[in-house]
């Protein structure tokens, strides 16, 4: 019979293998956890105080902003954390939580990311019709169903892996991921529904990848007929196509590290491919739409006159 005990505690093994190098991790999380707080902030509150950036696009990109600190929040403090302890542990309830924000901050990512294209499509393809479809009131109400949907898809997830009974609380892992929990279940039947439900879970995001995907080539194919289009679609959807791919790449490797994740992979490399989605995108999107947007960057010079 299995060894069915009640788990109040996991312990993170994902840095084992750092003990040599704590303090030069500790030094670059810190410093990339900081720059993520500044860079998201800093836009956050120009695009709040500033109503001429109270439009569609800008509401979207806020939200977007938002999300990467919700993300981000839910790794960096508990991280640095475990490179300053000698114990890498994390309770149950808190493992539980931590998977909810990490993965429902991921699928919110994908989710603005569609509204983001659906945007750009109204406003290239239908421009007389793009202000009474997208009203800032439908923009705000958008925007945060964007974010509610994911999270109570994500958690539901989350609470049929809490009613799986636990064999192990040994997770290989930097963080606390609902896959890996499952995997720990002393009786694999237990987890079918789980399995289901995360596939469905997939699909969904599988459909917002593929919807963004093709509104992308329905615009390059409608912009390139028209210069002025084209220059539209440079100015504006370029940088969400290179969100689009950095987080699709990101993502990526972290479903790599949790379906394949092998021993005969270095930790540290495992580690690396983890963590690119709570690293790169947070940086990355604020320095792609902050030097790309010609509003945004007139808003960042002005402060920075004003500064000096």
């Amino acid at each position: 019979m299995a060894n069915v005990s009640v788990i109040t505690v996991f312990v993170l093994s994902g840095l084992n293998e750092t003990v040599n190098h704590r303090s030069i991790i500790f030094f670059l999380s810190l410093l990339c956890y900081c720059t993520i707080l500044v860079v998201n902030v800093s836009l956050i509150v120009i695009i709040i105080l500033d109503n001429s950036l109270h439009e569609p696009m800008y509401i979207l990109l806020c939200a977007f902003f938002m999300n990467g600190l919700y993300g981000t929040t839910g790794f960096y403090p508990k991280f640095l954390w475990d490179l300053l302890s000698p114990v890498h542990v994390i309770s149950y309830s808190g493992c539980l939580v931590q998977a909810l924000v990490m993965y429902s901050f991921a699928c919110s990512d994908l989710s603005i990311l569609a509204l983001m294209a659906y945007d750009r499509y109204l406003a290239i393809c239908r421009p007389l019709e793009y202000h009474s479809v997208m009203s800032k009131h439908r923009v705000t109400k958008l925007a945060f169903f964007s974010w509610l949907m994911p999270f109570c898809i994500v958690a539901t997830n989350i609470y049929l892996t809490s009613r799986v009974k636990l064999c192990s609380s040994h997770i290989d892992r930097l963080f606390c991921v609902n896959w890996s929990i499952v995997q720990l279940a002393c009786f694999p039947e237990e987890t079918t529904i789980n399995g289901i439900v995360t596939n469905i879970t997939v699909i969904i995001y599988v459909l917002h990848g593929l919807f963004i995907i093709w509104s992308y080539l329905y615009l390059i194919k409608t912009c390139i007929s028209s210069l002025e289009s084209r220059a539209k679609f440079m100015q504006t959807c370029v940088p969400h196509l290179t969100s689009l791919f950095v987080f699709l790449f990101t993502v990526l490797f972290d479903g790599m590290t949790v379906r394949l994740a092998s021993k005969d992979f270095p930790q540290m490399l495992l580690n690396f491919m983890s963590t690119e989605f709570l690293v790169i995108p947070p940086i990355m999107n604020p320095l792609i739409y902050g030097f790309k947007l010609t509003k945004i960057q007139n808003k960042i010079n002005f402060f920075n006159c004003v500064a000096y």
